[in-house]
């Protein structure tokens, strides 16, 4: 569920920062910028927290066939 909303913040980023783009709004258009920036970070630490639990889950599995 987390990575349909981060991609959802990241679009509405990425919109974000084309509106200030076409109406010379700088403000808009770097919050649009950080918004996808802030969306990405989330996304990448998601996958990382992923990574770490089939790392531990697999590392409990093979403890555990030790028994």
């Amino acid at each position: 569920m987390g990575d349909i909303r981060n991609k959802a913040e990241e679009l509405g980023g990425k919109a974000k920062e084309v509106a200030g783009e076409v109406t010379d709004n700088r403000r808009l258009e770097n919050e649009g910028k950080a918004d996808q920036t802030k969306a990405q970070a989330k996304d990448k630490l998601s996958d990382a927290g992923e990574a770490i639990k089939h790392k531990s889950d697999e590392a409990l599995g093979k403890f555990q066939d030790r028994k």
